[in-house]
């Protein structure tokens, strides 16, 4: 079984704007080993490591840690897109073959529609040419982008992740649940299941995401969901085991083989692991 979405970072690197001492719960150094010590219980064997910064540092930072560890399957990195030397910066890092995806953090930029833009059409068309994932890091405004997005990069393999972050502490449910559906049938696109308990607030009951993941798993259906869990930034809202039940109790009306493309079948595929 496969963890599709966690984090590792080292505080003293310097690049994480977003992590300061106002998340105490998480504002620590963190190895792949503290993730494969919450994975392990749960018979999960490798994970895709995912980026937390928006630097090509961290990208080297965290291809030297999939070179150190066998369970990190997979990188999901970041590269300046919009460099006008981008296609080449790219080229470059995925002469490791552990780098699996970009992740530009839409959910961090003012504009919407910056990644329809057409200064990174280079970029996008060489991470396509490569097999490059591109990890969607966004919110619901930008959930009708990326269909626009999917139609004009076919070849262009997508991931949404965390569901598209609905405020789920709020309630969030339309036009998010609608526009999701919109991206399931017009699009090729993947989602992860992972990052919902964050969305549901400080401390929520284990069920408090449930309505909204099995939206995800209802409308993109089997084959097209893969579990993360997001550690450690669940952390903010729960414990590794406590999603990892809720996870399979979510998903206990798949098939047999549709569990085992969730818990591990599609982020192999997608990733190309």
């Amino acid at each position: 079984m496969i963890d599709a979405h966690f984090h590792s970072w080292q505080l003293a690197r310097g690049d994480y704007g977003w992590l300061t001492p106002a998340l105490p719960a998480i504002y620590r150094d963190v190895s792949v080993a503290d993730w494969q010590a919450q994975a392990k219980p749960h018979g999960i064997t490798g994970g895709v490591l995912v980026q937390a910064a928006p630097t090509e540092a961290e990208t080297r930072f965290l291809l030297a840690q999939a070179k150190n560890n066998p369970a990190v399957l997979g990188v999901v990195g970041w590269v300046d897109l919009l460099a006008p030397d981008a296609p080449a910066r790219i080229r470059a890092l995925a002469q490791n073959p552990k780098l699996k995806g970009l992740r530009p953090m839409l959910q961090d930029i003012a504009d919407p529609d910056w990644i329809l833009q057409d200064a990174l059409a280079p970029a996008l068309t060489a991470m396509s040419e490569l097999g490059l994932v591109l990890d969607a890091l966004i919110k619901p405004a930008h959930l009708p982008r990326i269909v626009t997005l999917a139609a004009r990069y076919p070849a262009l393999a997508l991931v949404i992740d965390h569901a598209a972050k609905p405020d789920i502490a709020a309630g969030q449910w339309e036009p998010w649940a609608s526009q999701l559906a919109t991206v399931a049938n017009a699009t090729g696109a993947v989602c992860k299941l992972s990052g919902l308990l964050t969305e549901a607030g400080p401390q929520p009951a284990a069920d408090a995401a449930r309505r909204w993941a099995l939206h995800v798993l209802n409308t993109f259906g089997e084959g097209r969901v893969m579990w993360g869990s997001d550690w450690p930034v669940l952390e903010l809202a729960s414990g590794y085991a406590a999603w990892w039940q809720e996870a399979r109790n979510l998903s206990a009306h798949l098939s047999e083989a549709g569990r085992q493309a969730l818990f591990g079948g599609t982020a192999r595929r997608v990733y190309r692991l």
